[in-house]
């Protein structure tokens, strides 16, 4: 696993065999020779939560160029299936998306699916699809991405798990055509 410095930002690489089942794991950077700790949580369904954040998950820059990416190398909807997100609580409550294609913003205006929830940003997370996992990053939002309710800057979702954004509850389906 590759984990970042929170002082100097140097990109260090752990061994998975050593971390184990260890909650938090501490290293000293090679490079200013402070301390990080790291906090890793995993969950039944696969799902891997780390915090801080390490430098290769996180937004590069402004996000004002994500809705013309059209590039979506590595990217892909599954065959044979929908990917559905149903938002079960908040102003938008009992809504369905389908995706269109394997990469969407989820914002307020302006993105590719805007809900109706004051509490959501403009442009306020990003969730791309690769056969049956969701990556979803948070997109340096004003309130804040939740998974498990814990703030988080990204995570992978699989069929059945939930988010919050703002007041909003959205769950991730896939269903057979």
């Amino acid at each position: 696993m590759k984990a970042a410095c929170v002082h100097c930002g140097m990109e260090h690489m752990l061994n998975d065999a050593d971390l184990g089942a260890h909650a938090k794991v501490q290293f000293n950077c090679s490079k200013c020779g402070k301390a990080t700790v790291i906090e890793i949580r995993r969950k039944v369904d696969s799902t891997v939560v780390m915090t801080p954040l390490p430098s290769f998950a996180r937004a590069e820059g402004t996000h004002s160029n994500l809705m013309q990416k059209d590039d979506y190398e590595g990217l892909n909807l599954p065959a044979g299936k929908k990917v559905l997100l149903t938002v079960t609580t908040g102003p938008s409550k009992g809504a369905v998306y389908q995706f269109t294609k394997p990469r969407m913003i989820i914002g307020r205006k302006g993105a590719d699916l805007a809900l109706e929830d004051p509490e959501i940003s403009r442009h306020h997370c990003m969730l791309e699809v690769k056969d049956n996992a969701i990556s979803l990053r948070d997109l340096d939002s004003t309130n804040g991405t939740f998974y498990d309710e814990e703030r988080t800057r990204a995570a992978f979702l699989f069929d059945g798990t939930e988010f919050r954004i703002g007041s909003s509850n959205i769950k991730v389906s896939f269903e057979a055509l």
